[in-house]
């Protein structure tokens, strides 16, 4: 008979020569599964310690977006209070600081708010924008959506007044006006008189006025009449009708021209000439290219004033070229009526506690800025 071969496999010597024994009547015993637990425990203890991070991050993700959002709700109303008690036609543009808003809201103060305001109507000029930002604020309230009003501490802000609005307002695209300086602003541009463009210049001097205000003195008027002559209104003895350098130039070389003023006692006498000279040169042409081609007598010839003498010698303007009608005109035009196209002023609101006060005013590139400051202001009250 065969040997039997699951036998001889459950009897085969191991490597070392020993074999191997089976031992039906060992007796049982549990595995040992403790280390396999511990595992086990570290895996499922992972998984709440991820969902109270989870829980935790959104309930700080709610909390502030209801802070942002109380934070705008109160910007906005804000914003349309402002507008409303103003009288704006845009409403301005009011920026919060600090965080968190909800926290400040409750402890009845606020960091700091900051309003932009464009376009604001003042008198004959619009301010382009007024910037104001306020510090240490006490709020009158019970919360967001309640703010009665509001203690402003402190304020600085700046006015802006564009040359951009000032040409379209009081330019009429005709005359536009630049920086002069720090305390000035010219004006230039045309004006049109009796029927013609003239070319006008003048200077507007910025200043305060009182605590609130900001008005112009304009001076240094100036009307020119092509190249011929020079109008500035008044009555000191630079001002009126006067020839530029260039026209008494040319009508000091034209003979004909140049005998009709000497024939003139009025302006022979304002020259300073003697008359015995002007009767020489009269009567004696090196003699008159002699006085005329003087330095001193084209400067003192620019110096007359031709109102006077074109108004009892209306043919003189003539020969220059002017229309006495135009003079006419220009002689009814006084400064003020003159000075009033390029003036203008306006007035910060008088608040209703506290006080607002002009700190300075400048002349930049782009307009006129003025420097505001506040104190102990009562807003909504």
């Amino acid at each position: 008979m065969a040997d039997n071969p699951l036998e001889d496999f459950l009897t085969e010597d191991d490597e070392d020569g020993r074999a191997a024994q089976y031992d039906d009547n060992e007796p049982w015993e549990p595995p040992n599964h403790r280390r396999g637990s511990r595992r086990r425990n570290r895996a499922t203890g992972l998984p709440i310690i991820v969902r109270f991070l989870v829980w935790v991050l959104t309930l700080a993700c709610l909390l502030v977006l209801a802070d942002r959002w109380a934070l705008l709700y109160a910007e906005h109303k804000a914003s349309e209070r402002l507008k409303a008690t103003m009288h704006l036609a845009a409403a301005p543009e009011v920026s919060i600081g600090g965080f968190p808003f909800l926290t400040q809201v409750a402890a009845g103060r606020l960091d700091s708010v900051r309003v932009t305001v464009p376009d604001i109507p003042a008198h004959r000029v619009t301010l382009t924008q007024v910037t104001a930002t306020a510090n240490d604020i006490r709020i009158d309230g019970d919360g967001p959506t309640t703010v009665r009003g509001a203690l402003v501490r402190e304020m600085h802000g700046q006015v802006l007044l564009s040359f951009d609005d000032m040409n379209r307002e009081l330019g009429a695209s005709q005359v536009a006006f630049t920086a002069q300086g720090t305390d000035r602003v010219q004006a230039h541009g045309t004006l049109r008189i009796a029927g013609r463009d003239l070319s006008v210049r003048a200077d507007a001097r910025i200043q305060r006025d009182g605590e609130r205000g900001i008005a112009t003195s304009v001076d240094g008027i100036r009307l020119d009449i092509d190249d011929l002559a020079t109008y500035r209104p008044g009555t000191k003895p630079t001002e009126g009708l006067h020839l530029t350098p260039a026209s008494a130039r040319r009508i000091s070389r034209e003979e004909e021209q140049i005998k009709s003023f000497l024939t003139v006692p009025a302006i022979v006498h304002r020259l300073g000439v003697p008359d015995n000279v002007v009767n020489a040169a009269l009567h004696d042409e090196d003699k008159l290219h002699q006085l005329t081609g003087a330095p001193r007598f084209l400067h003192e010839l620019t110096k007359i004033n031709l109102v006077d003498v074109a108004l009892a010698h209306p043919g003189l303007l003539k020969r220059l070229g002017l229309d006495p009608s135009l003079l006419t005109t220009l002689t009814k035009l006084t400064r003020p009526q003159i000075a009033d196209r390029f003036s203008f002023a306006f007035q910060l609101p008088k608040p209703p506690g506290g006080t607002l006060r002009l700190q300075s005013v400048t002349v930049g590139k782009d307009g006129i800025r003025a420097d505001v400051a506040g104190t102990g202001l009562l807003l909504g009250h």
